[in-house]
This record gives structure tokens, C-alpha cells and sequence, in this order.
């Protein structure tokens, strides 16, 4: 006879998948249940710490690496491709706009320094801190990015977490501070591509997963290649710096460059690397659409309103041929 007990351990259960299920279902509510009397088994019920274990589970056992079904296994490594590129993108970003801004800051005078500082030090002690914490922070995804890629996990998990924070200042300042809202819609596109990455690669690079690797490049070759063509998107049209350019136009030139590439390799050891690059390029698509989005009604200079409606272009029709080529890879393998 089922006791209450083992039918609370099966309903928690179901949050693994069905082969995972099938295999080892019956050996762990045997141990769950192993030192337990019935009269015990009918008044308690599974403790937290059970449930959050048989949860981590089912999310290493969705993003599977080897073992699993074919489905399982693809999803993980779309997951951890994505993860990998997206803080690349962060990291990247991070590291320009403030070698940027100090370089501008500290070479066009002494007003132009005094507006920075200010940034820091002109609105009080919260606002200080919280300055401080959105200018460093973010450069943690630097550390994320080559931790991950030398298989520190624990230490890239750390960084990409505090890494994404900044960006839920937009929504909890107003609240505590006289901070004015931001547009809601740019405010929650930003903080989707900084907390969907973070939480992808906490959730897919598990104990069982292989090590990170790069497509094509070093470490530092794509970091440097990365932060090159971002700095130089910037310095040479400086009339379409807002937070969604740099990083598109990186994403755009990176896409571009591996679909090129990968036409005269034979190799595929970056599996679901173009579903990982669609995905990417249309969270990156939503945030190019919510930066421009505000500024419609305004009377803007032409090369801004068509350089920010061609990178729109530009970004939904790589998504859509990356989407197409990952659709052919998926089948093929």
C-alpha cells in the first residue's frame, strides 16, 4: 500500500524528465523512504532541501551533456553556447564603455571630468554607492568570461550574478530613492539580456557539462576582436552611441564572420551554436527595438534614425538566417 509519504516524494518526482523517471525513479524513493517506519511515513512529507536537489536535477538533466536522449542533449548545448556568447557580448560592452568614458572624461578638460565625478559624489551617499556599484560591477562579466572558459565555474557563476545586478537598479531606485523612472520597456530589455545569460550559465554549466569552448579564437583573441569592433562602432559614428549599438553591431559583424567561416570547416564542435547565435540575436533585436523605440516621435538627425532602423534590419534578418541554419544542423545531426 502507497503511504502519503512516498506519493508526496513521486509528485516531486514528476519535476524530472520522463527518461530520467523511467531509469531511476523507483531506486530513489526506495532510498528517500529506506530508514522510515509506516506510521512515520503518513505524517511527514519531503523537507526543502529534497526538493531543491530533485530541482537542480531536473535542470542538469534537461541541459543533459551525454546520456540523454538526442533532444535533452542539443537543448544543453544551445544553452551553454548561448550562455558563453552572450557574456562575451557583456563583457565586451562592459570593458569599452568605460575605456571610452574614462578616455573622453580625462582628455576634454577639466568640466568634462567634473561631470564624472559628479556622477559620483554630486546626489548623496546611496546614490554614490549605487554609481559605484553600476560602474564596476559590470565589469565582472570580464571575469565571468575567462573563468568560464578555464573551467572556474563556481567563480563564474559569482560574477555573472553580481555582474547582471546593476541592471535591477532601474526598477527598485524609484522606489526607495527620487531616482525618475526609466522607460519600462528599454529598462526590462536590458535587464533580460543581462539576467538571461547569468541564469543560463549557472543553469547549464553543471557539474556534468563539459568544459566551455569557443567556436573559433582564443580567449583572448575573441575578447579582443569583440571589444575592437564595438570601440570602433562608437568612435567612428559617435552620433549613434546609445546603450543597444556597440553591441549589435559586434553581434552582427560576429554572426556575419561565423557563418562565413563555418562554410569551410568540416568540423561541428560547436553544437547548436546557430540556434545559440539566433537566440542571442533576437534578445538583442527586443533591446535594439525598446532603445529606438521612445525616440520615434522626435525630431532626430538622419544618420541616427537610419544607422538604428538599418542595424534593426540587419539584426532581424541575421536572426532569421541563423534561425534557418540552425533548423538545417539540428536535422542533420
Amino acid at each position: 500500500m502507497t503511504t502519503l509519504l512516498e506519493t508526496r516524494y513521486r509528485t516531486v518526482l514528476r519535476l524530472l524528465p520522463a527518461y530520467y523517471r523511467r531509469d531511476r525513479e523507483e531506486e530513489m524513493v526506495e532510498v528517500y523512504l529506506w530508514d522510515l517506519d509506516r506510521e512515520t511515513q503518513d505524517q511527514s512529507r519531503p523537507t526543502l532541501g529534497e526538493v531543491a536537489s530533485v530541482a537542480a536535477l531536473a535542470v542538469r538533466s534537461r541541459l543533459a551533456a551525454t546520456g540523454a536522449p538526442r533532444p535533452y542533449v542539443l537543448l544543453g548545448s544551445a544553452v551553454r553556447n548561448f550562455a558563453l556568447f552572450a557574456v562575451l557580448l557583456q563583457a565586451a560592452a562592459a570593458v569599452v564603455d568605460r575605456v571610452l568614458t574614462l578616455t573622453w572624461s580625462s582628455t576634454h578638460g577639466p568640466r568634462d571630468w567634473d561631470m564624472f565625478v559628479s556622477g559620483f559624489t554630486g546626489r548623496g551617499v546611496l546614490h554614490g554607492v549605487v554609481e559605484a556599484a553600476t560602474w564596476t560591477l559590470p565589469l565582472l562579466w570580464t571575469v565571468a568570461f575567462f573563468a568560464l572558459l578555464h573551467d572556474r565555474r563556481r567563480l563564474a557563476r559569482a560574477s555573472v550574478l553580481l555582474a547582471a545586478l546593476p541592471t535591477l537598479w532601474p526598477f527598485i531606485g524609484p522606489m526607495v530613492s527620487e531616482l525618475t523612472p526609466s522607460d519600462p520597456w528599454f529598462a526590462t530589455s536590458t535587464a533580460l539580456l543581462a539576467w538571461l545569460p547569468a541564469l543560463a550559465l549557472c543553469a547549464a554549466y553543471h557539474r556534468d557539462a563539459p568544459a566551455a569552448e569557443l567556436p573559433l579564437g582564443s580567449p583572448g583573441l575573441a575578447f579582443a576582436a569583440c571589444s575592437v569592433v564595438m570601440g570602433a562602432s562608437l568612435v567612428v559614428l559617435p552620433a549613434m552611441a546609445d546603450a543597444a549599438w556597440a553591441p549589435a553591431t559586434s553581434f552582427v559583424v560576429g554572426a556575419l564572420g561565423w557563418l562565413l567561416l563555418r562554410r569551410h570547416r568540416t568540423d561541428r564542435s560547436a553544437a547548436c551554436a546557430a540556434l545559440a547565435l539566433a537566440a542571442l540575436g533576437l534578445l538583442l533585436l527586443v533591446v535594439r527595438v525598446a532603445a529606438l523605440y521612445p525616440w520615434l516621435g522626435v525630431p532626430l538627425p538622419a544618420v541616427y534614425l537610419g544607422g538604428a532602423l538599418g542595424q534593426t534590419a540587419a539584426l532581424a534578418l541575421l536572426t532569421v538566417v541563423l534561425a534557418v541554419v540552425a533548423r538545417r544542423d539540428l536535422a542533420a545531426r
